[in-house]
């Protein structure tokens, strides 16, 4: 097969940021020891480039999603490390889970009834404290079923740690009488924002997620927290327009002078949304380059006044500070980083 010409998109991960988010982060759950969410192919930045560098920096439980997720997790790391949240729907997830080697983490008695049809074994128990999603109900944690389980992460999720309310230290409660019932051999509860929470949050084990990756969900990760990921898009064409000239769908732009602007490999279908495009600017070398018009699928239209040295093929960088990002759009921390498009991260 024919080589691929160069890419007009990519994505540069600081490893070394990545390394010290974690750090940080195993620092701030005390003598808890931090995990490292990588579903959503490690938050949107590809769980090939992300696991080699949480795993180097010390990360021994890894937490996903989807049973679709686990190859490409495990080929970077030992599946006995691995957790799969969604847990058995089916006798085929268990027969995938013995056959593999992770743990399924069962949330309702259904599945810890299906899990031990399948032959039991080691497994997380997800026990509902209050965020009423996924988790085995707190009336059903006497049941003989779970009884029989072999649990190695009993584990609840925080509906709201990145807010003082009191339904955080009402979950903390409830994860407490869970624990005293069920037998585990390690507990979790905090995740990123909950670490933020103090020693009561933070159990055994800590599962931080948009926090390793350049999220700020509570004000003690700022000055802590280091950007990761730093998109970067080719123009493709450079354009000169007249006055009165309108650039893209529905012409929401029009120019007022003559100007020299440059179409700009990225778009909607790679994670740069339309909402994050309004009054919006990439940058060159700390020159700033307002979009105009509206963010089409595959491309984007800037000024190219402040750096007229730009032409063809050169590089412009996309603004990726998750929590200015967000705050700008109006768009979560989470959608900024996880809707990044699978372009950038080949």
């Amino acid at each position: 097969m024919t080589d691929l010409p160069p890419p007009s998109l990519r994505l540069d991960l600081d490893a070394e940021a990545l390394a010290a988010n974690w750090r940080a982060l195993d620092k701030m759950s005390g003598a808890a020891r931090a995990g490292a969410a990588v579903k959503a192919d490690g938050y949107g930045l590809g769980a090939a480039n992300v696991l080699p560098v949480l795993a180097r920096a010390g990360a021994r439980d890894f937490f996903v999603a989807h049973w679709s997720e686990v190859p490409g997790v495990i080929a970077h790391v030992p599946p006995a490390q691995v957790s799969v949240l969604h847990g058995p729907r089916n006798e085929a997830d268990c027969a995938f889970a013995r056959a593999t080697g992770v743990r399924p983490v069962l949330n309702s008695i259904e599945q810890a009834a299906r899990w031990q049809a399948s032959g039991g074994g080691a497994c997380d128990l997800m026990v509902d404290s209050g965020i009423n999603r996924l988790g085995l109900p707190m009336e059903a944690i006497g049941d003989p079923v779970i009884d029989g389980l072999e649990v190695e992460i009993l584990m609840s999720h925080l509906a709201s740690a990145d807010e003082d309310v009191p339904q955080n230290a009402e979950q903390l409660a409830r994860f407490r009488q869970a624990t005293a019932a069920i037998p585990a051999r390690r507990r979790s509860l905090a995740n990123s924002a909950g670490i933020a929470l103090g020693g009561d949050f933070a159990f055994d084990v800590t599962r931080p997620g948009i926090a390793l990756y350049g999220g700020v969900p509570r004000s003690a990760f700022e000055g802590v927290i280091r950007q990761v990921a730093r998109p970067r898009a080719a123009i493709v064409q450079v354009r000169r327009i007249a006055p009165g000239d309108g650039i893209g769908y529905n012409a929401s732009f029009r120019a007022r002078e003559a100007m020299r602007v440059g179409v700009v490999s990225l778009g909607y279908a790679d994670g740069f949304l339309r909402a994050r495009g309004r009054d919006h600017a990439f940058r060159h070398e700390g020159a700033a380059l307002p979009l105009l018009g509206k963010v089409s699928m595959d491309m984007v239209v800037v000024d190219l006044a402040a750096a007229p040295e730009l032409g063809e093929g050169d590089w412009v960088e996309v603004p990726f500070d998750l929590p200015d990002e967000a705050a700008r759009s109006g768009l979560s921390q989470y959608e900024v980083l996880t809707t990044t498009g699978v372009r950038l991260r080949r």
